[in-house]
């Protein structure tokens, strides 16, 4: 897959949704939560300063991200369901 984000974006493919809680209970469609955490598969140039120069962003393509519930774009591309975000969207990397 092809895909390069502009500026400060980040595309990121979001991880598998809990379908069974810690103790086994299965959760139907509606109560399953939106994946939180995901891999990062593309990483923009970065975002352009007042100066002029490019700021880099913090992440690098395979790094395992924390982002907000309600940040990013939902897309779908060559049928891969993926979150596009901006740089400030990632809450942490996961080691």
């Amino acid at each position: 897959m092809k895909i390069q984000p502009l500026h400060d974006r980040i595309v990121v493919e979001p991880a598998e949704k809990e379908e069974k809680t810690a103790s086994g209970i299965i959760l139907p469609d509606s109560a399953q939560e939106k994946p939180l955490r995901g891999t990062v598969i593309a990483v923009g140039p970065g975002k352009m300063l007042d100066s002029g120069q490019l700021a880099p962003i913090g992440v690098s393509n395979g790094d395992t991200v924390l982002y907000g519930k309600y940040s990013g774009t939902e897309v779908s591309v060559e049928g891969n369901d993926l979150m596009i975000l901006r740089g400030e969207d990632i809450l942490a990397v996961i080691d």
